[in-house]
């Protein structure tokens, strides 16, 4: 079933059946109602109770990361219509990979077809609406007799015949003309009669009746000529032995159609009559898609859309339209569009529709043992992109699409990196950036040391395309620094290292590029214990109960000297010995040996597309500060990552050593590793640091994950103090609230594996949303190491953290909630690995401990 729903995902769609983008000084005109409804006037704002609207308005939210609200939407709307270069309209279309574009409505209102090429992978297309071709040849016509009346009179109906046939065969030449479209649904209805050889004496009975005042505006709307044009279209098509097909608005429309004349059973001796010519039934038909899909059953040269009905109607009624088509319809007469027009969420919100709408329709019918996975995936393969490409010939080759965000990827999926998506995320990046000759697959284990394997771009490339993996033992997990195995593991079995292309960065090293991986399965599935995979567990679970959060790192560095003693590397002082080194000194950047350091940092940095907000001195000898920009979680503990190998290397060929080490000196301030988090909606923050904070001290093990990270956990020095509390602006408690939902954990240090610590961030706050944990601890506003404990019991602060990994692994180990958020799994072997860690450290002197682990970190 994950084939299927990959499929659904990954293939690209051709939107056969699109129309203009408004141009944006043109947005007021129209009401963003109409996202959701074909009505118009006083009947419009009665849709904001329709299921299709209150539908929408979620969806919008998701992907706007705003309150579910239509008022709050459409503020996120205005905010995302600011962004440069229409980035939010290239946003909308993500997953399209071409549209064809009928451009019959104002053109003073819309950009042109061709500009919105910028928006799709392959160029667009257009469809020529016939009813506003003859429209404007009779205007012209019109004018032209009405300032000089012709000598023959009884030429005129020729005369437009002939202007309408030349511009047809004109348009059946032009190669960016992909098909041609009728509205007569609209105007008479789809009852056509047969041809009439005195059709053109009619027209040209019919100039006297036209008003001249309506020469620029004038509709074509009369049982006698409108059957013309459709019929001139089609025989001209036959008659040129055009494979370019016909449209037909049919089914669902605005007020102005009547709805008996738009069942498309009307059009049978229609389609009889010409069967040369392609013709495509609109809309679903809705809602009569039965009808129409009986008649693409059993006619060659009919097919059937099921455009949109995606965003107009229902879930389910969206469902019912699928299983109507496929009743009776082979699925490669089926087509799918958006009908998008004016706004580009009409586009957003039609291709996540009909990707959900396919994943719970053929899922059952996969699950029933109706067809099987490679059927059903035919199926979406035909509807979405493989009926169009053939129909209309547009010789387009089906290459997975590449999401933009996680934000548009379906509910009914899981967000697993589809590999076809992924390798394509790679061979992007390698063609923007030819100078990267290396890859670096990059993990983080259970102790936080980054471990590589790096193959040359020609190799990753052969591999990749293969879908071959580099094998790793299981004992990967499982081992502590120096490699030693942990208890319970062995050097049998591998995983695949599956490398996350999203992560993709330049590395410090010129040539070098590094992604960080996942581990996985052979058989690709994820492995429990991956760290990564624990962080994107937590997010697909936020995903689930419509939150999402930003996540920015503070990442603070000591810079020291790097000697040799008897074979052994000892640290000492600050490489740089500036004087007047202390919290947000201009003394401290003074010497330009550092400032030249500072900068290559900050450059390679930038070079690397990681943000980099602002950088500053801290308290400690040679300690400063890099502030990295919010981003998604994911993606935020890759850049941490991303940002402190940068920092160490350059650092290191600079003779220096960067050190996360939570104390280098006994009796100067610490290193932390605070973390920024905020949430929308952002409702939910009372809970979800509730529920936080009420399982500290078992996170502690996570967040402080060795015994040198205790002798951090001290008052009186900003780095969060010994008692578990929260309060506004606080630096003196370990959750400080900077504003609303936005608070900075204080509780973490360099030392910590930041997957798995985010992880259980966001896994117990999670809970704490969901049990609707209320948040009994009051903010403290005063350090709480300086109440006394009846000031303490008031504001219910009552706990302070442990004081040494031991006793943080023994409350993790009894944590019931930790190892609901994480799995059984992760929790045992984190504590397995930490044990043996400690273990391992214990059996070295203090000062030997402490350059041991300076030089790790």
């Amino acid at each position: 079933m994950e084939k299927l729903k990959e499929a659904i995902q990954q293939t690209p769609i051709i939107d056969h059946h699109a129309h203009n983008l408004l141009l944006p000084s043109k947005f007021s005109s129209r009401n963003l109602l109409s996202l959701t409804s074909e009505a118009s006037g006083p009947a419009l704002n009665d849709s904001t109770s329709a299921l299709a609207h209150l539908r929408a308005v979620k969806q919008l939210a998701r992907v706007l990361a705003c309150e579910p609200t239509w008022e709050q939407v459409k503020k996120a709307i205005e905010v995302k219509r600011q962004l440069p270069n229409y980035a939010w309209a290239k946003q909308c279309f993500t997953g399209i990979e071409t549209a064809l574009i009928d451009d019959g409505l104002d053109p003073s209102d819309v950009h042109p077809y061709g500009w919105h090429d910028c928006l799709v992978r392959s160029k667009c297309k257009r469809i020529v609406r016939i009813e506003r071709k003859a429209e404007m040849i009779i205007s012209q016509m019109l004018s032209s007799y009405r300032q000089q009346p012709p000598v023959n009179k009884s030429d005129l109906g020729r005369d437009a015949v002939d202007a309408f046939t030349k511009v047809i065969e004109n348009a059946i030449a032009d190669p960016v003309v992909a098909g041609f479209k009728s509205v007569i649904c609209y105007r008479v209805g789809l009852a056509i009669p047969a041809w009439d050889d005195g059709w053109a004496e009619k027209l040209t009975s019919m100039f006297d009746s036209f008003d001249s005042t309506t020469l620029g505006t004038l509709r074509l709307e009369d049982v006698s000529l409108n059957p013309l044009f459709v019929h001139l279209t089609a025989r001209i098509i036959s008659r040129r032995k055009s494979s370019k097909p016909f449209q037909f608005h049919t089914g669902l429309g605005d007020n102005d159609i009547s709805l008996d004349l738009s069942n498309p059973s009307h059009l049978q001796p229609f389609i009889e009559t010409y069967p040369k010519v392609s013709i495509v039934l609109l809309h679903g038909s809705y809602p009569f898609t039965t009808e129409a899909g009986y008649l693409a059953s059993v006619f060659k040269n009919t097919y059937l859309d099921i455009g949109e009905v995606f965003p107009f109607l229902s879930q389910d009624g969206q469902e019912r339209v699928i299983r109507d088509a496929l009743d009776l319809c082979p699925s490669e007469k089926l087509l799918w569009s958006s009908d998008g027009h004016w706004f580009p969420e009409t586009y957003l919100l039609a291709v996540l529709q009909i990707q959900e709408g396919l994943g719970r329709v053929l899922s059952e019918y996969v699950g029933r043992g109706a067809i099987n996975v490679n059927e059903a995936i035919e199926i979406v393969q035909n509807l979405l992109f493989k009926t169009s490409n053939e129909l209309y010939g547009l010789g387009l080759t089906l290459i997975p699409t590449v999401p933009l965000n996680d934000s548009f990827q379906m509910l009914i999926l899981s967000q697993d990196k589809i590999w076809p998506a992924n390798l394509a995320l790679f061979e992007h990046f390698l063609a923007e950036n030819p100078i990267v000759k290396f890859l670096r697959l990059q993990w983080l284990d259970y102790t936080s040391t980054l471990r590589v394997r790096i193959l040359p771009i020609h190799q990753a490339l052969k591999m990749f395309r293969q879908e071959h993996f580099i094998g790793i033992t299981k004992a990967v997990l499982g081992m502590v620094q120096t490699d030693e195995i942990c208890p319970g593991f062995s050097a049998t079995g591998e995983y695949r290292l599956h490398p996350c292309f999203e992560s993709l960065r330049i590395a410090s090293r010129h040539g070098h590029a590094t992604v960080q991986c996942e581990f996985k399965e052979n058989d690709g599935k994820d492995v429990d214990i991956c760290p990564r995979t624990v962080l994107r567990r937590q997010v697909e679970k936020a995903r689930g109960i419509s939150m999402e959060f930003l996540i920015g790192f503070e990442v603070e560095v000591v810079f020291m000297q790097r000697n040799v003693v008897s074979g052994k590397f000892v640290y000492g002082g600050v490489p740089v010995n500036e004087g007047g080194h202390a919290w947000s000194t201009a003394r401290a950047l003074q010497n330009d040996e550092m400032m030249d350091l500072l900068e290559s940092i900050s450059t390679k940095l930038e070079r690397a597309g990681i943000d980099l907000l602002q950088l500053h001195a801290e308290s400690g000898p040679g300690q400063y500060e890099f502030v990295l920009g919010p981003l998604s979680p994911l993606e935020a503990v890759d850049t941490l990552i991303a940002a402190r190998e940068i920092i160490s290397s350059v650092a290191a060929n600079a003779h220096m050593r960067a050190t996360l080490y939570p104390k280098p000196f006994k009796t100067a301030c610490g290193t932390g590793a605070h973390v920024h988090i905020s949430m929308k909606p952002e409702r939910n923050w009372p809970s979800f640091y509730a529920g936080i904070l009420e399982n500290l001290p078992a996170m502690a093990a996570l967040l402080y994950p060795n015994e040198d990270s205790y002798d951090r956990v001290v008052d009186g020095a900003w780095a969060g103090g010994t008692w578990i509390a929260w309060g506004p602006q606080n630096r003196e408690t370990p959750l400080r609230q900077i504003q609303d939902s936005h608070f900075e954990i204080k509780c973490v240090d360099g030392l910590a594996n930041p997957y798995l610590a985010l992880a259980a961030i966001i896994g117990i706050g999670l809970q704490g949303v969901q049990n609707r944990t209320p948040l009994r601890m009051t903010s403290c506003l005063i350090a709480p190491s300086k109440l006394g404990e009846k000031e303490r019991d008031a504001l219910n602060v009552k706990q302070q953290f442990p004081t040494s990994i031991t006793d943080a692994l023994n409350n993790f180990y009894a944590a019931g909630r930790i190892r609901a958020a994480l799995g059984n799994a992760a929790v045992e072997t984190y504590i397995n690995v930490k044990n043996t860690e400690h273990e391992m450290l214990k059996r070295m002197e203090p000062e030997e401990r402490r350059n041991w682990l300076i030089e790790w970190y």
